[in-house]
């Protein structure tokens, strides 16, 4: 998913993601995962459908990506420590066009 969304968001073009994580002992999207479309969304003013705790599809939709300065927090959703190192995969890959 994380690579996913970054390639979507610099060729500007929609992507779906189903069957988030299916198959685990907990399915669907985590708090690094949600941090990850936010984050995502936020630097590529896309529009997104199904982005939220334990969701097993998303519709990614991107703009244009911008440059700027951003904070994400990994630990906002759910008290999760997260992984910043997966959120930066996601990230690094479009800010290199932002």
């Amino acid at each position: 998913m994380r690579t996913a969304l970054a390639l979507s968001a610099i060729t500007r073009r929609p992507v779906e993601v189903v069957k988030i994580r299916a198959g685990r002992k907990k399915p669907g999207l985590l708090a690094q995962h949600l941090t990850c479309v936010r984050a995502a969304q936020l630097i590529s003013g896309a529009k997104v459908e199904g982005a939220q705790f334990g969701s097993s599809r998303i519709l990614f939709q991107p703009g244009e990506i911008r440059g700027g300065q951003f904070t994400f927090d990994v630990a906002e959703e759910r008290g999760s420590a997260g992984s910043v190192g997966l959120v930066l995969q996601t990230l690094l890959p479009m800010l290199t066009f932002g």
